[in-house]
């Protein structure tokens, strides 16, 4: 079940449909709204093909991709070998990645916040330190 207030920001994006897949970086899943997936695949495609690394990269970004729904009472149905790939038991966590939702087993969200804690003031330092970047 997709919380309601989560539902209620979706509003917009909800008859679109999305999409999901498994994360390149952690045992988890990504919800895509249909409109962020198509905008990624228009830059996919630009890529040569017959250079092996862009048709591997292609290959294995895409394997699994998944069309999804969210049904009128606010249940996404995640299909069984994706929910394996992120090896989701029964809890799940919902994390806003700014344009896309990261699904996770809350055992390993829990731990992926553990292990990254220290790190993070670093982390942060380098991401969003000022670095000549204007914010708007």
């Amino acid at each position: 079940m997709i919380p309601v207030t989560l539902k209620n920001q979706m509003v917009p994006i909800l008859n679109e449909g999305f999409v999901i897949k498994r994360s390149v970086f952690q045992s988890c899943l990504e919800l895509y709204p249909m409109s962020e997936w198509n905008q990624l695949m228009q830059r996919m495609h630009r890529k040569n093909r017959f250079k092996k690394k862009n048709n591997d990269f292609i290959r294995r970004f895409t394997a699994g991709v998944k069309p999804v729904e969210i049904d009128a009472t606010g249940r996404l149905l995640i299909p069984r070998n994706l929910m394996s790939v992120a090896d989701i038991d029964k809890e799940v966590v919902l994390s806003s990645a700014i344009n896309i939702i990261e699904i996770w087993d809350k055992d390993h969200y829990e731990k992926v916040l553990e292990e990254t804690a220290v790190d993070f003031a670093d982390l942060a330092e380098e991401v969003m330190g000022d670095d000549g970047d204007e914010l708007p």
